[in-house]
């Protein structure tokens, strides 16, 4: 290499990193460190591919898992508050292993008497409590509420050695369960059913002291297998009570006896519908079925309040059969109205159904089933069609809990019909939120006690979607030129807990138990992270592919967290891997903003920086080829005569170059750039974004320009750009939107903005300013 190649290949390397190199020569030397770059794949966190889950996020060809199947007679004491039933499980064991014992679970046992899920927390006396808390906290008995084994059995009858450790259940099996082999026993049990307006259950009933009646909704009211699979082997960690549930898919045969005044619906198909409606019922129920546009009353609130006076004696049978479910609940209630439209999905027709006592209306005859029908097309409009024939809003105060088909919301009125705005739209948000689980996790059938955020985050996140199509649908149910208010899913929404105290922040990687903030943790954080991906890293085109090919690739399977990030990737061609170990694997928040900005102009002669670095490597400009010399206009050697110019008019071998080497058609596509600016962005975050920067000139107009967050790989602090225009640079501002949840919005300008103290806000408002 000659002389001039080699001095100007040194150049190049020069302009690359010449002020990182020229602070590298004062430090000492660094010890080595490990690869910790924020970019690098997570074949660390991930767990291997194997035959059971590939590594495109797919099920892989061995991929298996059990099922367990339910019969089951079941009995209410209303007067008692008690439930009996009788089940038999038919297991089959789909995995290469033989199983020695199984593990059922007893999740009522969370509320024996000695559980010791009331004491797995610290507490301290709280300033102000809610009263019914206070009563039930420091004034009740411990309710005990737990099951009552009565038996367990074999298919002939035999007993079956079983050990119970809280709230799971082994079953000692007398003979190995062989792979690919079944086994049915029996359970007979009962339990105290909780009132869920006290205890926070997730079921159990609401006693109205001024009709004496009770409404039920029942769920974990029976021994349930737990998951055996690829994963873990036994799912069987303990029900605290936050990390909800693991459960296999199979068929359930229920039979459920209520007293005969009762309206009862559940998971599943309703086999004797002539024995239990009406026949004015059924004549409604026809009509229902029919009615595409708005519900048909099948028991209206005259009808319901008639009943309430009755405590009928007399007992009936509700028979339910459902297929290929992961549970099973129901709600029953002399109490109820009850309301069915029929909605078009895909091919199909599916019944959107509620349940609710007269202290539901007017809001629930209004909007309940309204919200239901719209949930159903919408999630499915962004995963695959619903597969069930019908989909269930009963109306349980302070509740928000889901099952197959079926689920419990909140949301009432006054006791005179009057409600706020923030009791109707939180009653339609629970609804969407609950009728959606029936995709995450229902049918996408993710291990809830481990990854809550699963089922959680990715249900909030198809909320906000759903939430702001119903505002677009309805509009008369919201105000005039305004948008649905969504708690969640916009990225401002969640700046509060990710800039919040760290001591009091998980990743969103974390189990349900072992987190202060659930809420924003596995709903709000990953719900605002998808957003985030939909809108502004992927694009909406690939990410909705990407995730309805998750959807699909999972339905009525069990995946894991790595499924869906694999599959999220692996459908749309972006690395993500940046992503996940951000948002999903830390605490670190957003934070990206402007550190300076520098102009420069196009000079004939180079600056002294440069004829120093030129001195000490004895080059001199003889030895260069034609360069093309940039002036700081803040520098000492800086020209006044060079503003204003065009860089042809400042530099003669740029002139010469395009005189010489261009065509007269070249020349005059090209357009000189009158300004050079240099602009070093900052990122006191840890997590990389996309830099959206919004930059205004000196004429009014705007240019937005969003560069990948791949422009951190190399430097996790700071970045800087050059940007050329003929307008003179004014103002610059990044994520002008607020689309990447920037928890420190006061170094997102240039010129920096000042920003009030809060006092300063509290004394304009006193003084009316």
């Amino acid at each position: 290499m000659n002389k001039v190649k080699h001095v100007f290949a040194s150049l190049l390397f020069l302009f690359a990193a010449f002020g990182m190199a020229q602070e590298v020569v004062k430090k000492e030397r660094e010890p080595g460190h490990l690869n910790q770059n924020r970019f690098k794949q997570m074949y660390e966190e991930f767990a291997t591919p194997n035959t059971y889950r590939s590594a495109s996020g797919a099920p892989g060809p061995d991929y298996y898992q059990q099922q367990a199947d339910y019969k089951m007679d079941i009995e209410l004491d209303d007067k008692e508050a008690k439930l009996y039933g009788t089940e038999t499980i038919t297991y089959t064991n789909n995995s290469p292993d033989d199983l020695e014992y199984l593990w059922v679970q007893l999740d009522q046992n969370v509320r024996s008497k000695d559980s010791k899920s009331p004491l797995r927390d610290g507490s301290g006396v709280p300033m102000a409590d809610q009263v019914e808390g206070f009563v039930q906290k420091y004034m009740n008995e411990p309710f005990d509420g737990g099951f009552n084994i009565e038996y367990v059995k074999d298919a002939n009858g035999k007993p079956l050695p079983y050990t119970i450790n809280q709230t799971m259940m082994r079953i000692d099996l007398p003979q190995v369960l062989k792979s690919k082999s079944q086994v049915s026993f029996s359970i007979k049990w009962w339990y105290n059913i909780p009132d869920h307006t006290l205890t926070r259950a997730r079921s159990g009933y609401e006693y109205f002291p001024k009709d004496g009646n009770r409404a039920y909704v029942i769920a974990q009211f029976f021994p349930r297998m737990a998951v055996y699979s690829d994963v873990e082997g036994w799912q069987n960690h303990q029900f605290w009570g936050s990390g909800e549930f693991a459960l296999p898919f199979g068929d359930y045969e229920v039979n459920i006896t209520v007293p005969a005044d009762h309206i009862l619906d559940g998971t599943g198909e309703l086999q004797n519908r002539k024995q239990v409606f009406t026949k004015e019922m059924l004549r409604r129920y026809e009509e229902a079925t029919k009615s595409y546009d708005k519900p048909v009353i099948i028991v209206s609130q005259e009808e319901a309040e008639a009943a309430e006076k009755g405590f009928s004696e007399k007992k009936k049978t509700w028979k339910l059969k459902a297929k290929n479910v992961r549970d099973f609940a129901f709600a029953t209630s002399r109490k109820f109205v009850y309301d069915m439209q029929a909605v078009k999905v895909g091919e199909k027709d599916v019944m959107a159904i509620s349940m609710y006592p007269k202290e539901g209306n007017p809001l629930w005859e209004e909007y309940s089933t309204k919200a239901v029908a719209h949930t159903l097309k919408s999630y499915s409009k962004y995963t695959f069609d619903y597969p069930y024939s019908k989909a269930i809003s009963v109306h349980a105060k302070n509740q928000g809990m889901e099952y197959p088909m079926i689920c419990w919301n909140y949301g009432r009125p006054n006791e005179d019909g009057t409600y706020s705005d923030r009791v109707k739209y939180g009653m339609i948000s629970v609804i969407i939120h609950e009728i959606g689980h029936n995709f995450f996790p229902m049918i996408v059938n993710s291990d809830e006690r481990q990854w809550g955020w699963m089922d959680e985050g990715l249900d909030t996140f198809l909320q906000y979607i759903a939430e702001q199509e119903f505002g677009e649908i309805y509009p008369e149910a919201i105000h005039p030129n305004s948008k649905y208010p969504s708690r969640r899913g916009e990225a401002s929404k969640i700046v509060p807990y990710m800039a919040g105290d760290q001591s009091t922040i998980a990743p969103i990687m974390s189990n349900p138990e072992n987190v202060y903030q659930l809420g924003a943790n596995a709903y709000g954080k990953p719900a605002t992270a998808l957003n985030i991906l939909r809108e502004t890293v992927m694009g909406r085109e690939l990410f909705d592919h990407a995730f309805k090919t998750y959807a699909r690739r999972w339905m009525f399977k069990h995946p894991s967290p790595e499924d869906f990030f694999r599959t999220m990737e692996d459908a749309s061609a972006v690395d993500l891997d940046w992503f996940w170990r951000s948002w999903f694997y830390t605490t670190d928040y957003v934070d990206i903003g402007v550190k300076n900005v520098k102009k420069y102009y196009v000079s004939n002669q180079p600056s002294k920086k440069m004829q120093q670095y030129m001195a000490a490597r004895n080059i001199t400009e003889a030895d260069l080829p034609p360069l093309v010399y940039l002036a700081e206009e803040d520098s000492e050697d800086f020209n006044p005569g060079l503003k204003g110019k065009a860089p042809s008019e400042n530099s003669v071998p740029l002139k010469e170059f395009m005189m010489d080497k261009l065509t007269a058609a070249e020349r005059d596509a090209i357009k000189e750039p009158k300004y050079f600016y240099e602009v070093t962005f900052v990122k006191p975050g840890g997590i990389p974004m996309p830099l959206i920067v919004e930059y205004t000139y000196a004429d009014g107009s705007k240019e937005n320009i969003t560069y990948p967050p791949q422009i951190w790989r190399k430097n996790d602090k700071e970045v800087k750009r050059v940007v050329t225009s003929q307008k003179e640079l004014v103002g610059i501002v990044v994520d002008p939107k607020a689309e990447t949840a920037d928890i420190d919005t006061t170094n997102n300008s240039w010129p920096s903005k000042e920003v009030e103290s809060d006092f300063d806000v509290f004394k304009k408002n006193v003084q009316g300013e």
